[in-house]
């Protein structure tokens, strides 16, 4: 179980999020902040004291897999509904509410799965107050609640699920069948933010005021020693770096870790944008170190791990001359969840940027976007005027380009990938297709394959083209990118890339895939 320590979290007002498994809990998290709540994620084991505090607003019960009939099913600490906090429960968190106070849950033989309408049968209900009488919404479950003992009115009722949303003003507690944080519910957001109103919640969340009080945050965590950072040029790194700038000066010392896995020319491009700002960056080419330390190196977790070795073996090096107290990160919340698991996500991959150091380090961890998604963190770059291309760019996995290479990785697959990525991303921008999409990049594989060029047979690589359209990166689509533009790339990239005789398009989602290969 993963709990993030509060005192370590920026916002003065906070909605607990209970996950039970749900593949659409973090999007929860995510709507929240759309109404301007801080919302964190916990396990689905988590007791009241593990979550209470006086920045505690509401409680939301997260929908799952489970059955309340099932043995060995998700349960909650009995200690959470007598609290007296404003709680909602969405499907299985309904389910677990109504089973608590009496109710009838009905087990279905099949699952319901789609779009719904629903009846809102009270002028006066909290989550509906506002809304039209008939709504569209979105349902996902097998169970659901047929009746509830009279300390709840029905509020709401579909076709096939007689108590679709349920109310007790009095306790404070209400619940849902269907999914409000999905965008085919029509009006989720609206719902979220009447329960929010109705615990209380200034719903005050804006950049402005997030750089406000964590800048005393982080005032008050590293006092008046000196913070290193790794300096990668993405866009989580350089807000990180303005951030921690403006709240301690010259006290921040970045690092520019040259691993030679990065983008074509990525220094030159760092440079550039961070002149204006008057940062203390050190430069430094490590790159020998990286491919020594992978080479022989094939599996992708391994490979992940290693470059986060020597990165935190070249930052001892540095942070020893500098005598730094403070090793700054540009961690993010979506980093958080898909690395520790938290409630039921499975460990998808580690990132190099989480967790905890080694103890021979003796250096603390500074994360000041730990708690942001990727469009916040760009909304807290654009307030601190950070250069536009910046703040649009991509996101690039902290490992680099060797997460871009399944397999073995060497200089001259990265040179060949650079330079394909290069034209890629260059054709998006020129064709206005670079800001349609969230992450768009070439993946080098381990393929060779058979080509003519000029009249003479070619053995060379193939490259797949990756772009992906996503809100918050817990889901992706694939771009549907123009024929001509993906033609136009193709033909750049074989004509000039020597090594590449052979180019694809990914079609694939997330899920089912990742957005990166490794």
């Amino acid at each position: 179980m993963v709990i993030l320590n509060m005192s370590d979290s920026f916002h003065h007002e906070r909605i607990a999020v209970i996950d039970f498994g749900s593949q659409y809990t973090r999007l929860i998290a995510r709507r929240l902040r759309e109404v301007g709540a801080f919302g964190l994620v916990y396990s689905s084991n988590v007791s009241f004291e593990d979550i209470q505090g006086p920045d505690l607003k509401g409680i939301i019960l997260s929908g799952g897999p489970s059955s309340v009939f099932e043995e060995g099913a998700p349960r909650l600490d009995p200690q959470i509904l007598k609290s007296g906090t404003p709680i909602l429960g969405i499907c299985y968190g309904q389910q677990l509410i109504a089973k608590e106070f009496g109710g009838n849950v009905h087990r279905s033989k099949a699952r319901e799965y789609g779009k719904a309408s629903i009846d809102v049968l009270s002028d006066d209900s909290v989550l509906f107050r506002g809304l039209q009488s008939s709504q569209q919404v979105w349902m996902s479950h097998g169970d659901h609640v047929e009746s509830i003992q009279n300390t709840f009115k029905v509020v709401g009722r579909t076709a096939s699920v007689p108590v679709a949303a349920m109310e007790s003003e009095s306790l404070k507690i209400f619940a849902i069948q269907f999914h409000p944080e999905v965008t085919q519910t029509e009006s989720g957001l609206k719902i979220l933010k009447n329960f929010c109103d109705f615990s209380g919640m200034n719903c005050d969340w804006s950049s402005e005021n997030f750089i406000e009080e964590k800048i005393k945050k982080i005032h008050d965590q590293v006092g008046k020693d000196l913070v290193i950072l790794g300096l990668s040029g993405g866009v989580d790194s350089s807000v990180a770096a303005l951030l921690l700038h403006k709240a301690i000066g010259s006290r921040l010392h970045c690092m520019f870790i040259d691993t030679g896995l990065l983008r074509l020319n990525e220094r030159v491009q760092v440079q550039e944008s961070f002149e204006p700002f008057a940062l203390h960056v050190h430069w430094i080419d490590a790159s020998e170190e990286f491919f020594h330390g992978l080479s022989g190196i094939s599996d992708p977790e391994t490979k992940r791990k290693k470059i986060g070795a020597i990165f935190i073996e070249v930052f001892e090096r540095e942070a020893k001359k500098l005598n730094a107290k403070f090793l700054a990160q540009g961690t993010t919340y979506p980093d958080v969840i898909e690395s520790k698991g938290i409630g039921g996500a499975v460990l998808v991959k580690s990132h190099h940027n989480v967790g905890g150091l080694p103890e021979r380090l003796n250096l603390k961890i500074v994360e000041p976007l730990r708690e942001l998604f990727k469009d916040e963190v760009r909304a807290v770059g654009r307030t601190l005027g950070l250069h536009p291309q910046m703040v649009a760019r991509h996101p690039f996995p902290g490992p680099g380009l060797a997460v871009r290479i399944p397999g073995n990785v060497d200089r001259e697959k990265v040179r060949i990938l650079q330079e394909a990525d290069s034209i890629f991303i260059h054709e998006l921008m020129i064709s206005g297709w670079y800001e349609r999409t969230a992450q768009a990049f070439v993946v080098l594989l381990p393929v060779k394959t058979v080509g003519i060029m000029g009249d003479e047979r070619t053995y060379e690589y193939l490259c797949t083209l990756r772009a992906v359209t996503s809100e918050d990166f817990m889901t992706a689509d694939w771009a549907r990118l123009p024929y001509d533009l993906l033609e136009k790339v193709a033909q750049r990239i074989v004509n000039e890339v020597k090594g590449i005789n052979r180019v694809t398009f990914d079609i694939t989602s997330k899920p089912p895939a990742t957005i990166e290969y490794e």
